[in-house]
C-alpha cells in the first residue's frame, strides 16, 4: 500500500478506521500526519528528518490515545511505528514507516 491514497478519486471510506484518517489528515493542516509510540528511535529518526526538510507534521502517540492502533493497522496493514501519510495532496497517501518515507522524500527532493 506504500504510496498509494487510502481510498481511491471519488470513492467513500469503506472502513471507520479510513474515515478516521481522513478526517485527522483533513484537520491537521500540516505536510504529514505521523502515528508514532513512545521509546521510538525511528520515530523520533522520522521528526527530526521532517523537520531537516522544512516539512510540517501532525503526530498522534499510539501510547497516549488507546485503541488507536488497532484502528490505523486496520486501515493500512502497517504494524511498526511510525505509520507515516503525506496529506499534501488530494486525498492523504499512505507511505509507511521511516525507511519508506525516507526512500519517498528523497525521490521528491
Amino acid at each position: 500500500m506504500e504510496g498509494q491514497g487510502i481510498i481511491g478519486p471519488g470513492e467513500q471510506p469503506k472502513t471507520m478506521s479510513e474515515a478516521m484518517i481522513l478526517d485527522q489528515a483533513e484537520e491537521c493542516g500540516t505536510d504529514f500526519l505521523i502515528y508514532t509510540g513512545h521509546f521510538c528511535g525511528y520515530c523520533r529518526a522520522l521528526k527530526n528528518l521532517l523537520n531537516r526538510k522544512e516539512l510540517s507534521f501532525t503526530e498522534y502517540n499510539f501510547d497516549e490515545h488507546e485503541g488507536m492502533r488497532n484502528i490505523i493497522v486496520q486501515a493500512t496493514g502497517h504494524r511498526t511505528v511510525p505509520v507515516v501519510f503525506d496529506v499534501r495532496g488530494d486525498q492523504p497517501m499512505f507511505i509507511g514507516g521511516f525507511d519508506e518515507t525516507n526512500r519517498y522524500l528523497r525521490k521528491r527532493s
